[in-house]
């Protein structure tokens, strides 16, 4: 039954884009001034693209998504040649900022030839947002609770929890919860392809943006044109998404090492220690002192974790992070509640909310997961002995899944150049009958990515086979390569995108600079004049 309500859902897609192409050429959508909410400047200009929430009934309820668009600017006399679609992962994260990098001098070439076009996947950000709890809840609640080493009472509290949220995303969407997936998010970048004027995508996607991007590749492979996929999520169908998830905390556990050893490298600094594990005894001591009493009344253990595997994120926050706890442990507990605290203007607490919904609901959504809770605390037991830093919390973070009210989970599809055949083994084709083949992509990885582990990419291009080419950051783990990070993979990128041209089967840069150790003080200084890389979306504190 699963593969015939796919099957349908996919022809309902594409009934809906072959209207959108039938229409007059630019009648797809409508640019004008962004909403106010979204808080655009100019010269971005923003657009409504209205999508079915079933495509199984495409004439039925409909949701609008927001598009956020600034044209080519032909500098240079570079000849325009289509939009850039640009997906930033989460999946919960809004791509609306996505058009801002064309003022960015690294992005200046691929602005002048293409569009750069942003938007808000379904269910996030204002048009019909997506919700699962009152979003002044956690603030109402006080500090997150979150103890290195939990035990049965707050295990059995934290289950509690993971309930009550599942329950919580089913009565507060109601019918709409099983539409948000990742099936659903292919289906509607396959309209907004048309609605663009877009025979054939041009595609970025960054982490769970790596995923949308190759599931589309694999449903949709005669309407791919160009696509770069940055810090890959492994596309096994058997790993999505519990095991990619138990992956993560091994991975991370290497990036919290990279930064501890940072720090240790930098003690005359900072004076967090000497050595890895001398900077890990003085974490822990910040992490039992906000335990006992949360710093500024507002940064607890969770909201500590959060903050911190930003570290193993993004190296560009090691120096301030380093700077946090080196004042704390000096007796100015400021800058790291200025770090760590959630924001508390409401509009940001929605946000927030709205983001770990979405993420939740297509995670659960997107295939089965273990609704034993003995599966769940078994492998994470075992896991946090040698990975202890995030283990636990990705497990809460995730546990609705295992209580998740919907009934019939979607199964993964099976990514890749020879899977490109909808459910029930129907070929993908091309409108005049002829198998469709998948052109050649680019798959860019970071070698010591936490969020998404470097097997993931190895996997993403055997499955899109051989005219799938792979950029690696060699020696570095920051998440989101391209955009500013490495002009050696940068250089790989605009080649591809405006000529097509792929470096060949498997490439090698040498890592960005590690940040300099430098005090809170020149790190605010020096905060107006580094051009901000857009980032994926982190999980929330849990």
């Amino acid at each position: 039954m699963g593969s015939v309500l796919c099957i349908r859902d996919s022809a309902g897609a594409e009934a809906v884009a072959r209207r959108l192409a039938r229409r007059p050429a630019g009648g797809g959508l409508v640019f004008g001034p962004c909403p106010e909410a979204e808080e655009l400047p100019s010269p971005v200009r923003c657009a409504a693209l209205t999508v079915p929430l079933d495509y199984a009934r495409p004439d039925g309820p409909q949701i609008r998504l927001t598009v956020s668009r600034v044209p080519a600017t032909g500098r240079g006399g570079a000849a325009r040649q289509g939009a850039l679609v640009y997906n930033p992962g989460g999946p919960g994260a809004s791509g609306l900022f996505f058009p801002l990098v064309a003022g960015l001098p690294e992005w200046e070439r691929i602005g002048a030839a293409y569009d750069l076009v942003g938007y808000a996947p379904r269910g996030v950000g204002g048009t019909a947002p997506l919700s699962c709890e009152d979003p002044a809840a956690p603030a109402q609640a006080g500090p997150t609770r979150l103890p290195a080493v939990p035990s049965p009472a707050d295990k059995r509290a934290r289950i509690a929890a993971a309930r009550a949220y599942a329950r919580g995303c089913a009565e507060r969407s109601g019918a709409a919860l099983p539409y948000y997936s990742t099936l659903d998010n292919v289906r509607d970048l396959h309209v907004l392809r048309a609605a663009l004027d877009e025979p054939k995508l041009t595609f970025m996607g960054a982490s769970y943006g790596t995923y949308l991007g190759a599931v589309y590749a694999t449903r949709h492979p005669g309407h791919v044109r160009r696509m770069v996929l940055d810090s890959a999520v492994n596309p096994d169908p058997r790993r999505i998404w519990y095991l990619n998830n138990l992956d993560q905390a091994a991975g991370f556990e290497r990036r919290w090492h990279d930064f501890r050893a940072w720090a240790a490298r930098h003690h005359a600094v900072y004076r967090l220690g000497a050595t890895p594990e001398a900077v890990q005894a003085s974490y822990e001591r910040v992490r039992d002192a906000v335990e006992r009493a949360p710093a500024g009344g507002v940064v607890g253990t969770g909201e500590l974790q959060s903050a911190f595997l930003q570290a193993a994120y993004y190296d560009e926050v090691w120096p301030e992070r380093a700077a946090a706890l080196s004042a704390f442990l000096a007796g100015d507990p400021a800058p790291l509640t200025g770090q760590a605290r959630p924001d508390p203007e409401p509009g940001s607490a929605a946000a927030r909310e709205n983001a770990r919904a979405v993420y939740t609901a297509v995670l659960c959504n997107d295939a089965p997961w273990p609704a034993d809770w003995a599966v769940w605390d078994r492998d994470n037991t075992e896991l946090a002995r040698r990975a202890p830093f995030e283990t636990w919390a990705n497990a809460f973070l995730n546990l609705p899944c295992a209580y998740w009210p919907v009934r019939e989970r979607q199964q993964p599809v099976a990514v890749g150049a020879r899977s490109a055949a909808l459910p029930g083994g129907q070929p993908a084709t091309l409108p005049g009958g002829q198998p469709a083949a998948l052109p050649g992509t680019l798959v860019v990885a970071a070698e010591r990515d936490g969020a998404t582990p470097y097997p993931g990419a190895l996997e993403l291009q055997r499955r899109l086979g051989r005219q799938a080419s792979l950029v690696t950051e060699a020696g570095a783990g920051t998440h989101g390569v391209v955009g500013g990070r490495n002009a050696c993979v940068d250089g790989h990128v605009e080649r591809y995108l405006l000529t097509g041209a792929t470096p060949g089967w498997r490439v090698r840069c040498a890592p960005h600079p590690e940040p300099a150790p430098v005090s809170l003080d020149d790190r605010a200084a020096e905060s107006g004049k580094v051009p901000e890389v857009p980032r994926a979306l982190l999980p929330p504190a849990v």
